[in-house]
């Protein structure tokens, strides 16, 4: 198997060293195509941080296992992570956190859980727009293949894993529609793996009872901005941040990582834990079919970590029993080769199964009809009442007002006087009786609008699909 490998900056090269000589000398069937990224590439004057050339490299290889790099600030440069990921179509993050008591220190002995994140849609699609003076928006993206993509995964790495629970965190009962998309395809995939358990939480609740509670889970899925937040607590309660490695995962490449950064200061001095670079390794061991040597070398890790043989970042008195530096440390890991832990509990990945991601096939396009429009007007008066009997003379003879809200909560009709409103108003059209309502009663609406100098400066089309309604209604309609 051919891979690219970048030793990024700082730490980068002594951490990816020991990792290769591990699993190289654990069997791993590795050719490697070495590239430069990072610093001296952004201060040659490239601020993406790597070369069209070593793009074709990862792009033809499809597997790149990357050390951290170092960002210069100022300047203009991007970050390599984010650009990565977005080119390539890595569309979930993998975060194993586990903990390693007594050997690092933790709240929670028996944590064991892995995130998988979307990682390239929700709010971190990042499109977002001031529409008045007091109202910004950011558009919140839920795609079907963006959700089975993610979702199918989850339970492929849970298979491959000897995993023996999905849980799905949403927060459907408010997003009904972007987050009920996310929790239906997990039910449809769910369906298609028996063997393995699955289960729905509230992100809020969920949230909390893994922090109180991680060993309830096994592996979590969720949308990009939970999973963004919770496999950085999940990270930090395990105890073990430094220990930590990463996945990117697309339909045709896949990035593997430490999640730590280059830590510059302790650069050339042989001190770097190489811990979670190796993880990375590990995992993608896993993602290309070598899954006897990545539990080989998983279990060798685990019986130094054992023996107390520690780098400094963990060593501790009284629990470790010896302190070294990095290629100390890659021995030690290299003459445990073959052995499984005592304490720590070993790892057996399943080489019957390989993950099996098909691509994702569009479904048959539903029965679209148009039911109506949100017209989003800017407007600084403060009386609901008063917008509605001026929108009254924007209505045409296929649309009449039915709602108005603002930020979601419905102030006309009957609305509230102790409800706060700013100047971003939702006012909902609905066709009349059964009239049809067409993209010429919107435009209609819209010249009225005009016309009437009401400042109009969005619209939705509300629409039903194979007979269901597609859009949220109020809040407290």
């Amino acid at each position: 198997m051919r891979i690219t490998v970048a030793k990024g900056d700082g730490i980068g090269p002594e951490i990816m060293d020991a990792t290769l000589n591990i699993i190289k000398a654990a069997g791993a069937d590795l050719q490697i195509d070495e590239i430069e990224v990072g610093e001296k590439v952004y201060l040659a004057g490239n601020t993406a941080g790597i070369s069209p050339e070593s793009w074709d490299i990862i792009r033809k290889n499809k597997i790149f296992l990357k050390a951290p790099i170092t960002t210069p600030q100022g300047g203009g440069y991007k970050s390599l992570n984010v650009t990565t990921r977005k080119f390539l179509g890595l569309y979930a993050n993998i975060r194993p956190c586990r903990s390693y008591h007594p050997y690092v220190s933790t709240k929670h002995p028996k944590m064991d859980i892995i995130i998988v994140r979307e990682n390239e849609e929700d709010l971190y699609a990042g499109i977002e727009h001031q529409q008045t003076d007091e109202v910004v928006q950011c558009l919140k993206l839920i795609s079907r293949p963006g959700c089975e993509k993610i979702v199918r995964y989850a339970f492929e790495f849970a298979r491959q894993q000897n995993r023996k629970k999905v849980t799905c965190f949403t927060k459907d009962n408010i997003m009904k529609q972007t987050d009920g998309l996310f929790h239906q395809v997990f039910n449809e995939i769910a369906a298609e793996y028996p063997e393995i358990e699955n289960e729905h939480w509230i992100i809020d609740i969920g949230a909390a009872k893994m922090a109180d509670t991680p060993e309830a889970f096994d592996v979590i899925v969720m949308p990009n901005l939970y999973g963004d937040v919770l496999s950085d607590v999940a990270a930090q309660i395990a105890g073990s941040v430094g220990l930590a490695g990463s996945a990117n995962i697309g339909e045709e490449c896949a990035m593997f990582e430490a999640i730590h950064g280059s830590a510059p200061r302790r650069a050339g001095q042989n001190m770097a834990n190489p811990s979670g670079l190796l993880q990375g390794a590990i995992m993608m061991l896993n993602h290309i079919g070598q899954s006897d040597v990545a539990a080989k070398v998983q279990n060798a890790w685990l019986c130094t970590m054992e023996q107390g043989i520690h780098t400094y970042d963990v060593y501790k008195e009284g629990v470790s029993t010896q302190k070294v530096g990095t290629r100390e440390f890659a021995e030690a890991v290299i003459a445990n080769l073959g052995k499984t832990p005592v304490h720590l509990e070993p790892v057996q990945y399943s080489t019957e199964y390989s993950l099996n991601l098909p691509s994702y096939k569009r479904k048959a396009p539903a029965k679209k009809e148009l039911e109506g429009v949100d017209l989003f007007v800017h407007w600084p008066g403060l009386d609901a009442n008063e917008l509605a009997a001026r929108l009254k003379s924007v209505e045409t003879q296929d649309a009449h007002l039915k709602m108005i809200t603002n930020r979601g909560i419905k102030v006309w009709p009957d609305g509230f006087k102790e409800t706060f409103c700013t100047d971003h108003w939702r006012c909902r059209f609905i066709g009349n009786g059964g009239k049809s309502f067409s993209k010429n009663t919107i435009i209609e609406l819209l010249s009225k609008a005009e016309a009437a100098s009401i400042d109009v400066v969005k619209t939705e089309n509300l629409y039903n699909f194979d007979g269901k309604q597609a859009y949220s209604l109020g809040q407290g309609q």
